[in-house]
């Protein structure tokens, strides 16, 4: 299945059904930050989400849509001259289009988000109106603070001899947004190499506080203890802000990756945790929670 995003470009994807007759409930999958695919998948980096989702939602009855970003698969254009508000609009072109099937239930779509795709949904939760969302590792602060707690945890976290990086990333993270900000394409060259500068330039200046504030729809917040991109602690922002309330769940030892970790937190544990399948509790309850608030 293809969306058509509003300037025509159309967003190659996979629909996936439940077995039996429609309409069914359906949800739209938006992946995170990067050269995504519809596996959540870049070259050099597996998270292969979008299959192992799409299959645990169909096993309780719930369709899913998950599409290739622009510039990446089967869609078409430069991914480094895609916007932060591009993702997003797409995002809403590909949750009309799901409404519109003929096998899915326009009433009960929604949206399962996972990093960027989770900040992506609450956007959408706000303006869109989905009938539920699950926002899977968001953050709930203006993106520029977000950047910084990530950079902050990702350097406090290195172990052995990468430890001697820390001040380094501590300058380059300082830096970074003011470079960013500085720019006025949207690919610029910065530190030597081509950049998606305006994808940055909207991210950091972008505040989720504010459509989370307007949500009305059921939402589903889970965040990994182990999770060193997004704070935690910003499931509290999740649910003193959004006036319907909101389930959260703080998984034990789960990281950014959706893998279960035991070992103290580290990037430089992620190639190691890539080589597992994304944890299976957390696809049950997900999909679970989903076949009980779309109906």
């Amino acid at each position: 299945m293809s969306a058509v995003a509003d300037d025509r470009t159309p967003l190659a994807g996979t629909l996936t059904l439940p077995a039996g007759p429609g309409p069914h409930p359906a949800v739209v999958f938006l992946p995170g930050s990067g050269r995504l695919d519809r596996e959540s998948d870049t070259r050099r980096i597996r998270l292969s989400l979008g299959t192992p989702l799409a299959h645990a939602l169909a096993r309780r009855g719930v369709a899913s849509l998950r599409y290739d970003r622009r510039g990446v698969g089967a869609t078409p254009g430069d991914w480094r001259a895609v916007g932060f508000h591009d993702n997003r609009t797409d995002a809403a072109a590909a949750l009309r289009a799901l409404r519109a099937h003929p096998e899915i239930k326009s009433s009960a779509v929604g949206v399962v988000g996972h990093s960027e795709g989770a900040v992506h949904a609450m956007w959408l939760g706000a303006h869109e109106r989905p009938a539920a969302l699950v926002l899977i590792a968001g953050y709930a602060r203006p993106g520029i603070d977000a950047f910084r707690w990530q950079a902050a945890k990702v350097a406090d976290t290195l172990r052995g001899p990468a430890r001697l990086l820390r001040p380094f990333m501590r300058r380059t993270a300082a830096k970074h947004p003011g470079r960013m900000q500085a720019t006025t394409a949207d690919v610029a060259r910065v530190g030597g190499l081509r950049t998606n500068a305006r994808w940055w330039r909207e991210q950091l200046a972008y505040d989720p506080c504010v459509d989370l504030r307007r949500i009305t729809a059921p939402v589903l917040a889970i965040t990994g203890q182990k999770d060193l991109q997004v704070s935690p602690d910003d499931l509290n922002v999740v649910a003193r802000l959004v006036p319907g309330g909101v389930d959260t769940r703080l998984v034990p030892d789960l990281t950014h990756l959706l893998r279960r970790d035991p070992e103290p937190p580290s990037v430089l544990n992620y190639r190691r945790l890539l080589r597992q399948p994304v944890d299976p509790e957390l696809l049950t309850d997900v999909a679970g929670w989903l076949a009980a608030h779309l109906r």
